[in-house]
């Protein structure tokens, strides 16, 4: 019985690594200087998400220390991370 190799892509990845990239989650934490809104309106602006989910994540940001905000790959959520760290919200990807 052979084995099968994996499928190599254009990228140098293996679809196991392209697949596991995607199961990436943006992270925020919890910090004791910025306002609710001010919280609320970058995660509207920057995570695309609606005010109802960014009201939610600064809620669970508050009381918990910090909130799943976005799953993608990693390629995606770089973005909004350094958008999120230029706002000096403390934010991080994670796997």
């Amino acid at each position: 019985m052979a084995t099968e190799t994996p499928k190599i892509s254009p990228q140098g990845q293996s679809e196991a690594e392209v697949l596991e990239d995607s199961g990436c989650s943006l992270v925020l934490h919890n910090d004791d200087v910025h306002t609710f809104d001010y919280v609320i309106k970058a995660l509207v602006d920057i995570c695309r998400i609606s005010s109802t989910q960014a009201e939610q994540c600064a809620i669970l940001v508050h009381c918990h220390g910090k909130c799943t905000v976005k799953h993608g790959s990693y390629e995606t959520l770089l973005p909004m991370h350094t958008a999120l760290l230029d706002k000096q919200l403390t934010s991080e990807i994670v796997k």
